[in-house]
């Protein structure tokens, strides 16, 4: 019998790309998820989970769930015999999280509590959590590696991801049977081959490739760049790009390094090589044979420091420019690659 792993959140972008990963991996994925950031499909099934099956030839179960419902979500533990859990349901916007931070860490935090003492309560010990390079703050050193020290973080997002991070430490301390596996990275990028599943953020995209993505397909008018004296060989910010397919994978591997009975690990998952704002575009132009439209707002790195100019950025949700989603939560806009 193929061993069942409950995937949280996943009718999302990196969330579908996992499933499909487990299933061909050999996996037998449950899904949960609420549609905070999905399309509903017909059937009130995903869209992302209908296509899968299709072009899988297979059925995946999928149950509407939100992890503030500890009820709901006992009865998905009483109902199947995991071997592990895949985590990723939770709010994700920077800026948003910055003008609501109770909602973050009350749907974050309260979400994943639930979700470790029904495993607890279920005698589910193997946990991966999909969290965030963002847990690192402002980096003190490049590249940034797994001994980057972790916490200083720049928005209530950034924050929940680290805190998260620690519960689940403390919990593997507390009890040695448990095993974990930390996922840290930066930017995910692409789609499946078959087309069918990709990144179709929900309003404005937060991130660089679906609002350049957008622009190509004439959803939006122009991509908006900001900055262009950064130490790059074009002035636009430089970052580290993982492929989602390549990201679903690495978060395969973790669930084999459970079987280990591997305690707490953390890794970082990036390419290593950067890509400034201006190349990205320039790929996509190729890739897509249309011409970007682009709207150059230069402004210097001293201005970007300034604490009233960072409040002003993390509120803008219309602004798209060389600081992407991860870089509004670094606040300084500096490169930085996950490793």
């Amino acid at each position: 019998m193929p061993q069942k792993i409950l995937v949280t959140g996943g009718a999302g972008y990196i969330g579908s790309h996992c499933v499909v990963e487990l299933i061909e991996a050999g996996y037998h994925p449950v899904v949960i998820d609420n549609f905070s950031n999905a399309v509903r499909g017909d059937g009130d099934v995903p869209e992302s989970l209908r296509r899968i099956e299709k072009f899988l030839n297979t059925q995946i179960e999928f149950h509407e769930l939100d992890l503030l419902d500890k009820t709901e979500l006992e009865k998905i533990f009483k109902k199947h015999s995991f071997y592990a859990v895949m985590h990723f349901a939770g709010l994700k916007a920077v800026g948003e999280s910055v003008e609501q931070p109770l909602r973050y860490y009350r749907v974050n935090l309260t979400g994943t509590i639930n979700l470790l003492e029904v495993m607890q309560s279920h005698g589910v010990r193997n946990l991966v959590f999909s969290s965030s390079a963002t847990v690192y703050g402002d980096p003190q050193k490049l590249p940034i590696d797994e001994q980057h020290p972790v916490g200083g973080c720049t928005n209530p997002y950034g924050k929940t991801k680290y805190f998260i991070e620690e519960m689940i430490r403390d919990q593997c301390t507390a009890e040695k049977d448990w095993n974990a596996v930390l996922l840290r990275y930066f930017n995910p990028i692409g789609a499946h081959i078959s087309g069918q599943i990709g990144e179709d953020p929900q309003g404005i995209p937060n991130n660089l490739l679906p609002y350049v993505a957008q622009v190509a397909i004439g959803r939006r008018k122009h991509l908006n760049v900001f900055g262009n004296d950064y130490s790059t060989p074009d002035g636009t910010g430089v970052r580290d790009y993982i492929h989602v397919v390549d990201l679903a994978k690495g978060h395969i591997a973790a669930v084999r390094k459970l079987k280990d009975n591997c305690g707490c690990k953390v890794y970082n998952l990036g390419t290593g090589t950067g890509y400034s704002v201006l190349q990205m575009v320039n790929a996509m132009e190729k890739a897509s044979g249309r011409r970007q439209k682009q709207n150059h707002q230069g402004f210097s790195r001293t201005l970007l420091h300034s604490p009233v100019w960072r409040r002003k950025w993390r509120r803008s949700s219309s602004a798209l420019c060389s600081l992407n989603a991860e870089e509004e939560e670094a606040g300084k806009g500096l490169p930085a690659f996950a490793w």
